[in-house]
């Protein structure tokens, strides 16, 4: 016989997203139950960079434990790099520590955390609350509102909202390594040579996350794992050599048709050779939703929500969604504790959703080609000689420059001194 326990919500996934909207929806006075069915080593593959955008409109996120950053450096396709220092620091974290710290305030302020996979049971007659059970229907939880906030793969968000397809998903994969030697750790975007997307070293407390990002749909793992492993080189290799490239590719150690950089060569082998054996591997997907998809995908309804990367809440041109997650948990909440569950998507659509439909937008143009060469090779060229650019692109970082005013802004700053 199945044990039943009645709440007034039932929130699938503990990742920001859930946890978030756990915590407010308990401090409210709902009985909420949250399921978290991940394993606790089972961290979600992501750099952990949360913007200066998200810690000022969350200022608790400062309480868990993360680096705080105040200076990114910035590579264009072809190498050239830009060091932008930031008005406003953000923050890495790993996301085992910062999804355990938000899962923790979530169960302080009253929610019931259940550490186990569910399904939810969509054969209810109309009026009859949501169910959800564990795989082996020994246990089961019921509420009159569902609230999926599990991952781009949610498998209740297919149910409620439909599924996208590959064309509108990101892949991100990539390696934790050991911190450079005297913590020398720099944080670095650089944009991909050929392909759609960016690489990232993000330095946390313990370890460099580094990573790509990049369209499903023209995912090839093996170039794109080569390419990887020429920009974690490169990184490490800089290190010792600046002058080293941040695509430290073996055709690095040639000079065109001059004979093999012998010094160049022994030092990618010997970065190499110690990072071989010392990395870990993680991949996950995101989504990046078209314009089509923005006006027409439904995230809630007068029982049912959808949250954060669930919901198809993520930048389609960086991938960047941990503020998201937190802005769509926090308003869904406010509805629920209104009364007024059904209003939440059109909240979420007044607030956010039509930046990201922009930025979907100009995902192919921002990595498409400009007079010849990629955009973002201008945009880095740009921001070397230009400081209203540079000032631009701090910005864009931080998250207080969107998509909507960017193509304007760029143009007003590049014949601005400042």
């Amino acid at each position: 016989m199945t044990d039943e326990t009645v709440y007034d919500l039932l929130i699938v996934g503990a990742g920001p997203a859930g946890s978030f909207a756990a915590e407010l929806a308990a401090r409210g006075g709902a009985r909420v139950a949250l399921f978290d069915g991940r394993a606790p080593e089972e961290a979600k593959a992501c750099g952990g960079g949360v913007t200066s955008k998200a810690l000022k409109a969350y200022p608790q996120l400062l309480e868990a434990a993360g680096r705080t950053v105040s200076q990114v450096e910035m590579f264009s396709p072809a190498g050239e790099r830009v060091r932008l220092k930031l008005a406003e620091p953000f923050a890495i974290y790993s996301r085992t520590a910062f999804d355990s710290h938000l899962r923790e305030r979530a169960r302080a302020a009253g929610a019931q955390i259940f550490d186990a996979r569910v399904s939810a049971d969509f054969t209810r007659g109309a009026g009859e609350p949501w169910t959800v059970r564990t795989r082996d229907k020994a246990r089961a939880w019921r509420a009159p509102l569902l609230v999926a906030a599990d991952g781009a793969n949610s498998p209740v968000a297919r149910r409620l909202a439909g599924a996208l397809p590959n064309s509108e998903m990101e892949v991100a994969f990539g390696y934790r390594a050991p911190l450079p030697r005297n913590d020398d750790a720099p944080t670095v975007v650089a944009f991909l040579p050929g392909w759609i997307g960016y690489a990232w070293a993000f330095p946390r407390l313990d370890h460099v996350s580094f990573g790509i990002a990049t369209t499903q749909d023209a995912f090839d793992h093996k170039s794109l794992d080569a390419l990887l492993w020429d920009f974690m080189i490169g990184y490490y290799a800089q290190r010792e050599d600046d002058s080293a490239p941040i695509w430290f590719s073996r055709d690095a150690t040639t000079n065109g048709g001059e004979p093999r950089n012998s010094s160049r060569e022994k030092l990618r082998a010997s970065v190499e050779g110690k990072l071989r054996g010392g990395v870990d591997a993680y991949a996950a997907r995101i989504p990046g939703l078209a314009p089509a998809t923005w006006d027409a995908r439904r995230v809630g309804g007068d029982d049912w929500a959808l949250l954060g990367d669930a919901a198809g809440f993520a930048d389609p041109v960086t991938g960047e969604g941990i503020y998201y997650a937190l802005r769509s948990a926090e308003i869904f909440a406010r509805s629920l504790l209104e009364g007024r569950v059904e209003t939440y998507e059109r909240r979420c659509r007044a607030d956010f959703i039509r930046e990201l439909r922009r930025a979907a937008e100009m995902r192919r143009r921002f990595y498409g080609d400009f007079y010849g060469a990629p955009f973002t090779s201008r945009m880095i060229d740009l921001a070397r000689l230009l400081p209203g650019v540079r000032r631009t692109l701090r910005e864009l970082v931080a998250g207080d420059q969107g998509y909507l005013t960017l193509k304007r802004t760029l143009a007003r700053r590049a014949i601005l001194p400042f």
